[in-house]
């Protein structure tokens, strides 16, 4: 908020300092009219001067406590929006009483008229330039008010018997000279002080707004030197996971590679060890095509204003087809469920197709005979709703926090088929949000899995 407001965030902290000047120019008027008519007897009218300073330390007093109640019961809000008119009320109150102060004490005669000049500089410091201007103006027109009642008559002159010409105020030239000079004075004041204050606030602004900008790219760069550090984590995480994964099969190739040629193997036993070998090799091509549309995942920059309008359901029926035979083989139901009037899709068809195949093709895998695999397509407002429900072996509520972990498998996953992955549904996850769309599983050990994901309408 005070970012926003920097003029009257500076008078906020300035305020008080204008109310402890008040207290010194209470003293101060005190001791000099005490002194002065030390030395000068009669020479000043000491009640008006005393009550007029009293005024000053009333009001004064005034100010403080409202200051006070202000920092303690109000928002920095509404003390921005009091600021400059707080300001303005103490300055025209100080002009005023300091007009009372020159009247009772010689008027145009004192050379004390020029303490004018005091609160325009405060003014130019603190107010804006039209603001500074106007307490120009009032201090301009208090000064000659004075100064013209005084000439006519209309008001009574109290003169500085044997300090200075008594008669001064009634020289009509002199008296016109003392406005003008004091005018042009008090405007030249606040014209170069409110100059010097914008081109200080102007450079406080630029080096400010230099300093925010450092800290936010501070800021940017910490975070992405976080990312960077948790990128690069994941992707050691990743290397040592594939490497395990590889192993295995690789190992388990060499191995029975190694009987067959070193002779270790019976004839009898060599085809049972050559197709154990031809096996993990299946496994090992499945785990390298996994990963490659994994890192395909990972790679994809294509967002949904970028790609092409498709029609989700023709992609699924397309992916129906070709996994009607292995639910039939398994003696499954495979049932296609889409919604009438489908809007478009922005996304690539191969993203789209292997998201559908990885979502049937697990469902038909962990269902068992006789169960019932549905795929179904609808549509909401904003989004095209697809989801993939069976009637498998379901997860456990412990690992459904875990399920799109690339290389994860749950327990009753794997002893219901051991052979897999574990990066289908990861590589589901990664394209789906690619496209700023979400994906979600409901499932209950031993009662069905249900996947639903969404993805935004093409517009």
């Amino acid at each position: 908020m005070e970012e926003q407001f920097p003029l009257q965030a500076e008078l906020i902290e300035r305020i008080d300092w204008l109310i402890s000047l008040r207290w010194l120019a209470v003293v101060g008027t005190l001791l000099t009219i005490v002194v002065v008519n030390s030395y000068f007897p009669g020479l000043l009218l000491q009640g008006p001067l005393i009550a007029t300073t009293a005024a000053i330390a009333l009001y004064n007093l005034f100010f403080f406590l409202y200051a006070r109640w202000l920092r303690t019961h109000q928002s920095t809000a509404l003390r921005l929006r009091q600021s400059t008119v707080f300001a303005c009320v103490q300055i025209a109150l100080d002009l005023i009483t300091l007009t009372m102060l020159l009247h009772f004490s010689g008027g145009v005669e004192n050379p004390f008229a020029l303490f004018f000049v005091f609160h325009m500089i405060i003014a130019s410091i603190l107010l804006s330039p039209t603001v500074s201007f106007l307490v120009a103006l009032l201090a301009s027109s208090l000064f000659a008010a004075m100064a013209l009642l005084e000439y006519r008559g209309i008001v009574s002159h109290y003169n500085l018997v044997g300090l200075i010409n008594p008669d001064l105020y009634r020289h009509g030239t002199y008296v016109l000279a003392s406005i003008l000079v004091m005018t042009t004075t008090l405007f030249l004041v606040v014209y170069m002080t409110s100059s010097i204050s914008a081109r200080l606030r102007a450079r406080t602004n630029e080096l400010l707004e230099v300093s925010q900008s450092r800290e936010a790219k501070s800021r940017e760069l910490a975070e992405l030197n976080t990312k960077l550090q948790k990128l690069d984590a994941a992707r050691t995480k990743f290397m040592v996971t594939v490497t395990h994964e590889l192993r295995a099969p690789v190992t388990t190739v060499y191995s029975c590679l190694d009987l067959v040629l070193g002779g270790y193997a019976s004839r009898e036993k060599e085809r049972q060890i050559l197709e154990r070998a031809q096996h993990r090799t299946t496994e090992l091509l499945d785990l390298v095509k996994d990963l490659l549309e994994l890192t395909g995942a990972r790679q994809a920059e294509v967002r949904a204003e970028e790609a092409e309008a498709i029609q989700l359901a023709d992609v699924l029926r397309n992916v129906e087809e070709l996994m009607r035979v292995e639910a039939e083989n398994k003696d499954l139901f495979l049932s296609v469920d889409i919604a009438p009037g489908l809007p478009l899709v922005k996304a690539e068809p191969d993203h789209i197709k292997a998201i559908w195949t990885n979502l049937i093709s697990n469902a038909i895998k962990y269902t068992e005979p006789g169960g019932i695999v549905v795929a179904s397509l609808t549509h909401n407002p904003d989004y095209v709703v697809g989801m993939v429900r069976d009637t498998g072996i379901g997860i456990a509520a412990e690992d459904l926090a875990r399920i799109f972990e690339e290389f994860y498998r749950t327990a009753n996953a794997k002893a219901t088929c051991p052979q897999g992955t574990g990066v289908g549904l990861a590589i589901v996850k990664r394209m789906i949000e690619n496209y700023d769309g979400k994906i979600w599983v409901e499932s209950e050990l031993g009662r069905g899995s249900k996947f639903t994901f969404m993805l935004p309408k093409a517009r």
